[in-house]
C-alpha cells in the first residue's frame, strides 16, 4: 500500500510539473519518472562470513528538472552545455534482501541467531546535476551525479535484526551516479535508459557502517519542453573567455565519527552477559582538520592543485587503551599528516571538492596499521559566499579505500594570486 501510494504522489507531482512547464515562457521546467530494478553489491566482507538471500529491490524515483538554456547567457552553462539540475525523490523497496551470518573465528563469545536480518525500504531526497556528452534531434546521451539525505526504515537492531550491519542510523548520505541514452519519441518527450549506481551510508557517524551499494538499470519517461530550444541555441553566441589564475586555499574542518574498535568490542569480544553486547549505542569522538592548498584555476569551472593536510583525532587515546588492553604495541598519535591531490569543479557559488592524498606520518594504532592504506580520499560539497571574497562553508567525507573515516563540515577561505581574480564566479 505504501509503495502505491509512493508512486501515485511521483505522477500526480510529473503531471503538475508538465503543465506547469507548458505555461512557463522560458520553457526551463521537466520532469521524469523511472523505474530502477537494483542489485546489492557484495563486498569482499562478505566474503565466507554471510548467507545472504536475495539481492534484488527496486526503486521508484520521480525528478523536477530545471534545464539551463542559450536565451539565459549564462557562461558556466555554456562551459558546461548547457545541464540538468533536478530535485529528486527515490523510494526504494529493499525488505526482500536478508542476510546471515556463519559462525566463525571471529565470534570469539558471541553465537549466532535462528533468524535471518533483512534491510529495510529507504526514501531518499536528492539534488542532481546531468551533463550532457551528446545530443541530437533523436538522441539524448548524458551522465549524471546525485547527493542528498536518505531515510532507511529498518536498521541494525540487537534484538531482532542484528546480522544487517550495513546501516546503523535512520538518517544517510546519499550519493548516486548513471549514464543514460534517451530516445526523442516526440520533440518534448524521451524513452530515457541507463545505468546507475547508488550508496547509502550514515559517513561513520554510527555504527554499523558496512554501507549499503546498488547498481541497476534504469527506464523512465521525460518530459524536456527545453529540447529544442538547446539543441538550436548556438554556444558561440556567448563570450565564455576565462582568466586564468593561481590561488591559496585554507580550509579547517570540524568532524565526527565513532570507532569501528568500538562495534567489534561489542559483536565479537564480549560475553552476552555484557551489558553492551551488540550495544546500539557509541560513543561519537571529535576530529579536526586543517589544509593548506595551492590551486590553479585554469577554466571557469575547474581548479587543480596540491595540498598539506593535518588531521587530530581525539579518539587516539581510546584506540590505545584498548591495544594495551590486547597487549599490542604498535604506536598512538592523535596526529597525522599528509600530502594530497586536490580538483574543484564550480558551478556559480556551488563547488565540490575531491582529493587523494598519501600519509607521511599516522600513527593510529593495530588496526589502522592492519586495515588502513597510506591513501585516503575526501569528497565534499561547498558554497562559496559572493559577498564575503569567496568564503565557502561546506561538507566532507574522509575515507580510506572509500570506506569513511568521519565526516566532518569545513570553512575555506581562498588568497588569490591575482588582482580582480575570484570575481567570475
Amino acid at each position: 500500500m505504501k509503495f502505491r501510494k509512493t508512486v501515485l504522489i511521483l505522477l500526480l507531482t510529473w503531471t503538475a510539473t508538465c503543465v506547469w512547464a507548458q505555461a512557463d515562457s522560458a520553457r526551463h521546467w521537466g520532469a521524469s519518472v523511472s523505474v530502477n530494478p537494483g542489485n546489492l553489491l557484495k563486498t569482499k566482507q562478505y566474503k565466507g562470513k554471510y548467507d545472504i538471500g536475495s539481492k534484488k529491490n527496486i526503486s521508484v524515483v520521480g525528478e523536477v528538472s530545471y534545464a539551463t538554456l542559450p536565451c539565459d547567457s549564462d557562461a558556466f552553462a555554456a562551459d558546461y552545455n548547457y545541464p540538468v539540475f533536478s530535485a529528486g525523490v527515490r523510494y526504494s523497496v529493499n525488505n526482500r534482501i536478508s542476510f546471515h551470518r556463519i559462525p566463525d573465528y571471529d565470534w570469539e563469545n558471541n553465537t549466532g541467531v535462528d533468524y535471518d536480518s533483512r534491510a529495510g525500504n529507504s526514501l531518499a531526497l536528492y539534488g542532481k546535476f546531468n551533463r550532457t556528452f551528446f545530443r541530437s534531434r533523436h538522441i539524448l546521451f548524458d551522465g549524471s551525479l546525485q547527493m542528498g539525505a536518505a531515510y532507511c526504515h529498518t536498521l541494525y537492531d540487537k534484538n531482532d535484526n542484528v546480522d544487517n550491519d550495513l546501516i546503523g542510523s535512520h538518517i544517510n548520505i546519499y550519493f548516486g551516479t548513471g549514464v543514460y541514452l534517451t530516445y526523442m519519441l516526440m520533440p518534448e518527450w524521451g524513452l530515457r535508459a541507463g545505468m546507475e549506481y547508488w550508496h547509502l551510508s550514515n559517513g561513520a557517524l554510527n555504527r554499523p557502517n558496512k554501507g549499503a551499494n546498488f547498481v541497476g538499470p534504469v527506464l523512465g519517461v521525460s518530459y524536456m519542453p527545453y529540447y529544442k530550444e538547446v539543441l538550436r541555441g548556438r554556444k558561440s553566441a556567448l563570450n565564455t573567455s576565462f582568466d586564468k589564475y593561481w590561488f591559496l586555499n585554507f580550509t579547517a574542518g570540524l568532524g565526527a565519527k565513532t570507532l569501528e574498535e568500538d562495534w567489534n568490542e561489542s559483536q565479537w569480544e564480549l560475553s552476552p552477559e555484557h551489558p553492551d553486547f551488540r550495544t546500539e549505542n557509541f560513543h561519537l569522538y571529535m576530529a579536526y582538520s586543517a589544509q593548506a592548498d595551492i590551486m590553479y584555476r585554469y577554466a571557469r569551472r575547474w581548479a587543480t592543485g596540491v595540498g598539506f593536510d593535518v588531521n587530530y583525532g581525539s579518539y587516539a587515546s581510546r584506540i590505545e587503551e584498548r591495544d594495551q588492553q590486547k597487549h599490542f604495541t604498535d604506536k598512538h598519535s592523535p596526529w597525522s599528516a599528509g600530502i594530497s591531490v586536490k580538483h574543484q569543479t564550480y558551478f556559480h557559488q556551488i563547488s565540490a571538492n575531491v582529493s587523494l592524498g598519501y600519509y607521511f606520518y599516522r600513527e593510529m594504532g593495530h588496526r589502522a596499521k592492519k586495515v588502513e592504506k597510506r591513501y585516503y580520499e575526501t569528497v565534499g560539497l561547498q558554497y562559496h559566499f559572493p559577498t564575503l571574497a569567496g568564503l565557502a562553508l561546506g561538507f566532507r567525507v574522509k575515507a580510506h579505500l572509500f570506506k569513511a573515516d568521519y565526516t566532518e563540515l569545513m570553512l575555506s577561505c581562498p588568497i588569490y594570486l591575482k588582482k580582480g581574480a575570484g570575481t567570475g564566479r
